[in-house]
């Protein structure tokens, strides 16, 4: 019992920190020195817990090891983002999905699902500025367009190995990461479907003749959108087809983009200097902290021995523990470095890796985000486009909950 009040007086004094704008990195590692002053986590204790990860776990699962690989992966997304501003192919990419989509709907959800495959902090601003201005265009209400912009950019969450809670999972877990797309899909393809139902087929006034676009240069839009996508889809393959780390994928990527694109080496300092990020370096670095917090003290055993006195039903843990500290906090990578060494024994029975119960767990996470107010892609949602946060929470509930729904359709029919 005192575990679960330590976790939950951490977390507490996290909301309370984000709440008062301290900076999201400095926020979780000021939340995991205070677990480990209330779990009596002694710097000694740290130390050999990490030399016992060290001994019995292959490298690709220990802490340090997921620092530095998850670090970089995420400051060298920002770098790809620079580069493309740089050379001129972001600005290619909204003139090419308008000509390539005759839809409006489609065409409101393709800009920031597109967008979405690049996840740099803060990047629903990226496609905002194209949603509202195709929205106004049409008459869409404000908060539909905010929603739609909001939940389709977050669809890739579950499935691409560009956003860090994916490898940070199948390190985890210790499985293939094609296993984990494989039953993630299900959340992802529901996602997107229902949010085509929910958020696209009501709320768009009929089509008037000026919304009509020209139909010409249909090969130069697709191949704008093939320059502008192609390092990332690189990344991707290169991880699950050949298990290569992510953030080596992207670097591969990245020099490959400069070079294709003939960019100046003197220009390339300036470039990576996009990759300066001290506070997504402290997000990880508490995050990692909390959960070895949470296994040098013990405390995952203390708390799943509690749940197991309360008699709670095992998937309402799985599901719920995600749900309330993604919704907590706000973010994905911290919750589930946070929660998932407390669902191991629910996800994991011996050798055996149950993934539709992993599922149901990440579908908790997806949940959370989605109707979170400490969720920074909502608060700034509500503020870009001047519309009540709560009308862009409830406009998204719906589709958030089929997602839901799919997680436990995974844990109950899925090995």
């Amino acid at each position: 019992m005192y575990a679960l009040l330590a976790i939950c007086v951490s977390l507490l004094a996290l909301v309370v920190l984000l709440r008062l704008r301290v900076r999201i990195g400095l926020a979780m590692t000021i939340s995991a020195m205070l677990l480990a002053v209330l779990l009596r986590v002694m710097p000694g204790q740290m130390w050999g817990w990490l030399a016992v990860e060290w001994r019995d776990r292959p490298l690709t699962e220990t802490t340090p090891y997921l620092f530095v690989s998850l670090t970089a992966l995420l400051l060298l997304v920002n770098v790809v983002g620079e580069a493309m501003g740089q050379i001129g192919l972001s600005t290619r990419l909204v003139p090419a999905m308008h000509g390539l989509f005759r839809s409006r709907r489609v065409a409101l959800a393709a800009i920031p699902l597109v967008m979405g495959l690049l996840p740099t902090p803060g990047g629903i601003m990226l496609s905002a500025p194209m949603v509202r201005e195709a929205g106004d265009k049409i008459g869409v209400d404000r908060s539909r367009v905010a929603a739609i912009n909001f939940f389709f950019r977050h669809q890739w969450e579950p499935v691409w190995p560009l956003f860090p809670a994916t490898p940070l999972i199948v390190n985890m877990l210790g499985i293939a990461p094609a296993s984990l797309v494989v039953h993630h899909a299900a959340l992802a393809v529901t996602g997107m479907a229902a949010g085509v139902v929910f958020l696209l087929l009501t709320g768009i006034p009929p089509r008037r003749a000026e919304h009509m676009e020209a139909r010409a240069g249909l090969g130069s839009h697709a191949k704008d959108l093939a320059l502008v996508f192609w390092p990332i889809l690189l990344t991707a393959v290169l991880y699950v087809k050949l298990h290569v780390p992510p953030a080596i994928g992207i670097f591969l990527a990245i020099l490959g983009l400069l070079l294709l694109h003939r960019v100046s080496v003197r220009r390339w300092p300036g470039i990576f200097k996009a990759a300066r990020e001290p506070d997504m370096v402290l997000l990880l670095f508490g995050a990692l902290w909390f959960k070895l917090n949470l296994e040098a003290g013990g405390a995952v055993g203390d708390v799943v021995a509690f749940f197991q006195q309360m008699h709670m039903p095992p998937l309402l843990v799985v599901f719920a523990l995600p749900f309330l500290v993604s919704f907590s906090t706000g973010v994905t990578t911290p919750t589930v470095a946070i929660t998932y060494p407390f669902l191991m024994p629910f996800i994991r029975t011996g050798d055996h890796v149950q993934l539709g119960i992993e599922t149901l767990a990440f579908s908790g996470v997806v949940f959370g985000l989605a109707i979170s107010p400490i969720h920074l892609c909502l608060a700034l949602s509500a503020s870009y486009f001047k519309t009540p946060l709560t009308r862009i929470i409830l406009r998204v509930l719906p589709a958030a909950l089929c997602v839901v729904a799919a997680g436990l359709a995974m844990a109950l029919l899925a090995p």
